[in-house]
């Protein structure tokens, strides 16, 4: 059986509700599932409720964009109290900093003479945070590009015509806050910091030194040389090992959620591990 550690829904840049989440792991016979949206945990209540009620091991999650020096990191944050008010002020200016660069982006985007309004944005969105591929969806829309690789090649992506950076807290301040709400921290898809692998292992035990739990090592960009370093690298550091598919539905349909024909199918028994050590955190 697999897991599926890592999926986004309507509540940030998905396609998918959590009720269709829970419905499409069932199909799939995955063993657990974790709803992990950008800087949000708004779905989080439903996602829960839902997945008992299906009979389904489902945790609460979150994915938070960080930066470490130069880097982009992304830390995903498992078995929080989502419900603590503290946790949605910690997060709040990470979602005022998407609006801020969504505007600017905007803007960027009609002096380039590719008008797109906030209006527009918001049609897409329609709830939860909205991003950049929201704005690529109207892209394709507008016929402007033909998916959504393009439109971040050619507008979206970092040092692209239409970019924008927002506001980060730092990985080390991302790992404190979901320990004191909780959690467990793991870097997300590690192998898309340096495709060469040779950052890695020190980023990541840097990160470990600082209270890193665990990374992704199961995630469908990683090559067999990727997961097989990873692994290596994990051991090395006492960090867990989880996986995921980074599911968003139609946003990213390359990416199928875990345990279907094409889908990849991190072990089951990535979440005994995940479980043991939010029952050691809570003790």
């Amino acid at each position: 059986m697999c897991v599926d550690l890592h999926t986004h829904s309507v509540y940030s840049d998905g396609s998918a509700t959590p009720a269709d989440l829970i419905e499409l792991a069932a199909h799939n016979r995955l063993h657990g599932l974790a709803l992990t949206d950008h800087d949000t945990v708004e779905g989080v209540a439903e996602f829960l409720r839902l997945g008992e009620q299906a009979g389904l091991t489902v945790l609460s999650g979150v994915e938070v964009s960080s930066s470490l020096r130069q880097h982009t990191l992304h830390i995903l944050g498992y078995g929080i109290d989502h419900t603590a008010p503290e946790l949605h002020e910690w997060l709040a200016p990470l979602q005022a900093g998407r609006a801020r660069r969504n505007a600017v982006i905007l803007d960027k985007l009609r002096a380039l003479g590719v008008p797109i309004s906030a209006d527009e944005v918001a049609r897409i969105s329609c709830c939860g945070q909205t991003g950049r591929p929201h704005i690529a969806r109207l892209l394709i829309e507008k016929g402007v590009v033909d998916s959504f690789q393009a439109a971040f090649r050619l507008y979206l992506g970092r040092n692209k015509p239409a970019w924008e950076g927002r506001f980060s807290y730092t990985a080390v301040e991302t790992i404190a806050m979901i320990h004191r709400f909780g959690g467990i921290a793991v870097l997300a898809h590690p192998g898309q910091i340096d495709p060469e692998m040779r950052l890695q292992p020190l980023i990541i035990r840097e990160l470990a030194g600082r209270g890193l739990d665990g990374i992704e090592v199961y995630y469908p960009a990683h090559t067999r040389k990727m997961l097989k370093k990873l692994k290596t690298v994990a051991a090395a550091n006492d960090l867990l090992v989880t996986g995921g598919s980074d599911y968003h539905g139609a946003t990213r349909p390359l990416h199928p959620m875990a345990g279907g024909a094409q889908g990849i199918c991190p072990p089951a028994s990535l979440l005994d591990g995940v479980q043991a050590r939010l029952n050691a955190r809570h003790r």
